[in-house]
């Protein structure tokens, strides 16, 4: 089936189907959207956020980018700040209770920057200068995990890039603010899609542990403890 036929019978479906088993709730919907929580995902079409958290509609503001990534803070200027201004809409008009960035095994935009790929190289107009606000997670990654596989160094490299996002989270004022105040929380999740398994973030031990999956105890492949600082 033709890739825009299939969207087209796929609203056919929902529309026949959630939509009609859920019509009040969508008739509130229409009025006004009230999320308590905004998911920083990335934009791979295999994670889904709001499918791999059986979200309902209204249950997740979400912002979908290349490698779940959030820059840094930066002055207002001429040029555009998309994710930025997702976020000041979710804190400041939603006031959103939790900001989730939820990263994934396979990530082919972490791929790329440990491998330095060409795809994303200085040659590129816009993914270039992208993924360079993930290089603090390659250079751990380096530091830490250099004589490991290749692919050990990817998985880790992306659970450092959500470490590396949260980072930025709190270089917003009206983030750190309210996370200091305790009116916002900041989460960290790593979806294993093969192993259908999410991992927490644990800041204190900094290390991701397993909240769904078949070993409630166990740490993520490639997360391992260690006493050097994020």
């Amino acid at each position: 089936m033709p890739a825009f036929r299939k969207v087209l019978e796929g609203f056919k479906h929902f529309k026949e189907t959630t939509y009609r088993q859920n019509t009040e709730l969508f008739r509130i919907l229409a009025a006004k959207q009230a999320p308590k929580a905004m998911m920083i995902a990335c934009c791979d079409s295999r994670v889904d956020p709001a499918i791999i958290t059986n979200a309902d509609p209204g249950d997740l503001f979400i912002l979908r980018n290349v490698a779940n990534i959030v820059p840094p803070r930066a002055s207002p200027n001429n040029t555009h700040h998309g994710t930025s201004a997702a976020l000041e809409f979710a804190v400041f008009a939603l006031q959103v209770d939790y900001i989730i960035v939820m990263g994934h095994a396979g990530c082919g935009g972490i791929r790329a920057l440990m491998s330095d790929d060409p795809e994303i190289g200085p040659g590129r107009e816009f993914i270039y200068p992208w993924m360079q606000i993930a290089q603090p997670a390659r250079h751990r990654t380096l530091r830490l995990h250099g004589t490991e596989s290749f692919d050990e160094q990817v998985r880790f490299c992306e659970q450092e890039s959500i470490k590396v996002s949260l980072d930025n989270l709190m270089s917003f004022p009206w983030v750190r603010e309210r996370v200091q105040a305790g009116t916002l929380k900041l989460e960290g999740l790593y979806f294993d899609i093969a192993a259908g398994t999410l991992y927490r973030y644990d800041p204190r031990r900094d290390r991701f542990a397993v909240v769904a999956g078949e070993e409630q105890d166990a740490e993520a492949p490639a997360a391992r403890e260690t006493a050097e600082p994020a």
